[in-house]
């Protein structure tokens, strides 16, 4: 946010939509929110945008991180427990005016949520991966089981099918992309695996080290596996007890986390080992 971009605090109350009941903003019926509009100027990873709901609207925006920032705002109104500071470009202005008039057309549809392949299609410089787990969902690793039995890691054949064409897409536009895996000692079986098959990574693209975990210890590393886009948005990846993916990802464009996120990459990726060099155990 800089100095000359507005940053307002509002609760905008639709007085043209007649109100039959008093709402509670926390607990909605889906079918009473309507999508108007996004920024249309935004890009495919992250999108201000609003919706309109019987007795008023809601607004997605950047939410205001700076204590100096929400000091300035409360001078004018106060700011409750439950409430939140969000700044969004004036692009958006257009769709919080036609909210506000009840002038929109029914049944608008959003692009979606952003999924794995718009986020890297939007990138221009950089992603990364952190890896911090000793294992992952075996039914998501083609040939896994075969490996398994035949005991072979010489040669694994894996493909790494839409994965790779987008890796490549994103490396012959100049995208830096990097993985470091943070990994136990003894490896486990599925690090065995992943380590077989690293070459398929590597031939479309992608640079990855390794980190022994001990060699890590005194790293401030995520708590959790993400990726990093341009030093930007966080995908998140929550897997379960059990190793398996629930598939379920959460986003994040807070800079500050990004900024540490990225710090502690670079950290990481400095201190391991590249792929070509690296010894199994």
């Amino acid at each position: 946010m800089t100095a000359t971009e507005p940053r307002v605090r509002f609760l905008v109350e639709a007085p043209l939509r007649e109100r039959t009941h008093a709402m509670d903003q926390n607990h909605i019926d889906p079918s009473e929110v309507d999508f108007v509009g996004g920024d249309p100027d935004s890009d495919k990873a992250e999108c201000p945008a609003v919706w309109r709901t019987p007795g008023g609207l809601y607004v997605r925006g950047k939410a205001v991180a700076d204590p100096g920032t929400t000091q300035r705002l409360s001078e004018d109104v106060g700011k409750g427990e439950d409430e939140t500071d969000v700044w969004v470009p004036d692009r958006l202005f257009p769709a919080i005016r036609e909210a506000i008039d009840d002038e929109y057309e029914q049944g608008r549809e959003g692009a979606g949520p952003h999924d794995f392949a718009a986020l890297a299609a939007a990138a221009e410089r950089s992603v990364i991966r952190f890896e911090c787990r000793d294992a992952y969902d075996v039914t998501e690793a083609a040939r896994f089981e075969e490996w398994r039995e035949s005991g072979d890691i010489a040669v694994v054949d894996h493909d790494l099918e839409e994965f790779g064409d987008i890796v490549r897409e994103a490396t012959r536009r100049g995208v830096r992309w990097r993985r470091v895996r943070i990994i136990s000692r003894p490896m486990s079986e599925y690090m065995k695996w992943e380590h077989a098959v690293t070459h398929a990574n590597i031939a479309v693209g992608e640079d990855i080290r390794w980190l022994w975990r001990d060699q890590a210890a005194d790293l401030l590393v995520p708590a959790a596996d993400c990726w990093v886009f341009d030093d930007r948005v966080i995908r998140w990846n929550f897997q379960r007890g059990d190793d398996s993916n629930p598939r379920v990802y959460s986003f994040n464009s807070d800079p500050r986390v990004a900024r540490d996120i990225a710090g502690s990459f670079e950290t990481a990726w400095n201190r391991a080992t590249p792929h070509a060099e690296f010894k199994p155990e």
